[in-house]
């Protein structure tokens, strides 16, 4: 899949892990850095073909997403600490793997901050669980021996979302180990998590903690999707 207004298979229900006033968009396949607008290809440089895909895939979904909201060849920059830098009122986070990419996009009086991520099920392997896993090895070693590998992506998922997240609100720099990870109701196609601060950080100073979000399952990726309101 390619292009900016070429058609995609969509996945269902992520659309669902976001607060309404949300978009989220998908593409299923490779970007095609043909499509890009001049200022986004620009950054591309010397990258490789993989990382070229994968960088107009992003602004793919992008575009799409904030066309809902009437904003139509914005060329999404990427700031100096290579987030992406989106248009003046509305916040944004794009996520890609291995075949699969995702943008969501939100106003910022309904939204003060939003992250996304998608990992391949099973992406994380055993001998990385301690140091991502650290303060949930705990409850991954509670779980059957099948579960644990699913459960272990879905936490690196939630931590890589939480990240983007409060990284927009703070410029901090967070490690795995500070902040644990609760899941709701496991295990499930979807649901709902919490993450709790393991260390005073810059978003307890904007935002109360624990943040509340929403995973699911589809096909054979996880997807975690968490937000900071404009009301708190």
């Amino acid at each position: 899949m390619s292009g900016r207004d070429s058609s995609a298979e969509l996945s269902a229900g992520l659309a669902g892990l976001f607060p309404p006033g949300a978009v989220c968009t998908e593409l299923i396949g490779k970007g095609d850095p043909d499509c890009l607008l001049p200022a986004e290809a620009q950054h591309l440089g010397k990258s490789v073909a993989s990382r070229r895909e994968e960088f107009a895939a992003g602004r793919v979904c992008a575009a799409r997403a904030l066309r809902e909201f009437g904003i139509v060849d914005f060329p999404l920059r990427v700031g100096e600490d290579r987030r992406p830098l989106w248009p003046d009122a509305f916040t944004g986070s794009i996520t890609h793997t291995d075949g699969f990419c995702a943008a969501v996009v939100a106003p910022q009086r309904e939204q003060r901050a939003i992250g996304i991520d998608t990992e391949r099920t099973e992406r994380v392997k055993p001998d990385l669980w301690p140091r991502i896993c650290g303060p949930e090895m705990a409850f991954l070693d509670r779980l059957p021996e099948s579960q644990r590998p699913s459960a272990a992506t879905l936490i690196f998922c939630i931590k890589e979302a939480f990240y983007k997240c409060q990284y927009t609100l703070t410029r901090e720099y967070l490690g795995f180990d500070d902040a644990r990870v609760e899941i709701g109701g496991w295990p499930c196609t979807q649901g709902d998590f919490a993450v709790h601060a393991c260390r005073p950080m810059a978003l307890c100073q904007q935002a109360s903690l624990p943040l509340v979000g929403r995973y699911v399952f589809h096909q054979q990726f996880v997807t975690a999707g968490i937000s900071v309101s404009a009301g708190g």
